[in-house]
């Protein structure tokens, strides 16, 4: 015997499974799925990207986030948590999460890549993010080797850029050095 189909979610049953939930989940199109730990080294780049881009953002109206903010496109209905988000100004909450921890306009996402999630960020999750009306450039970090790509919206128009050296973000005003993203202390 076949077994059902699982049944789609709304929004609203999504964003209450995930409020009582240990493990986060995106979300798109009614359908749930866990996302996975990451490696230490997944989580040190993020960390240093964090780190680098909040250092460089003292004093200016921008602020990083960690994975922890949820960020929903909503041209598309995808939510997710990037591995870091630069808002500017104050943070547009979803007025569809009546507790206000979904943000609708980073300026900036970043994703480190990994084996099981390269494919679906460079490609269908990248295309997603693209139709966020405030944002303007998305990095991706390479698990693979030192390369950094940036995809930068300038008009309606997106470009790729890749830096094996120095980071720009001119979204941001802000450079990072690759060698300082991929630091490690207890191998230096």
């Amino acid at each position: 015997m076949a077994q059902p189909a699982r049944p789609l979610l709304t929004f609203d049953e999504y964003l209450r499974i995930e409020s009582d939930s240990l493990v986060r989940h995106e979300y798109l199109d009614g359908v749930v799925w866990a996302m996975g730990g990451g490696t230490d080294e997944h989580a040190a780049v993020a960390a240093n990207v964090i780190r680098l881009l909040g250092n460089q953002l003292l004093g200016k109206p921008c602020r990083v986030y960690t994975g922890d903010l949820r960020i929903r496109v909503r041209a598309t209905g995808l939510t997710t948590y990037p591995d870091a988000s630069v808002i500017c100004d104050r943070v547009s909450f979803d007025p569809a999460d009546p507790k206000r921890t979904t943000a609708l306009n980073p300026k900036l996402l970043v994703e480190v890549t990994s084996p099981s999630t390269e494919k679906y960020d460079r490609a269908e999750k990248l295309e997603q993010y693209k139709k966020i009306a405030t944002l303007r450039e998305v990095v991706l970090v390479s698990h693979r080797e030192r390369l950094v790509e940036v995809w930068r919206k300038s008009g309606s128009r997106w470009s790729h850029h890749e830096f094996r050296d120095v980071v720009q973000l001119t979204s941001l005003g802000c450079s990072l050095t690759v060698a300082e993203i991929y630091l490690d202390p207890l191998r230096a």
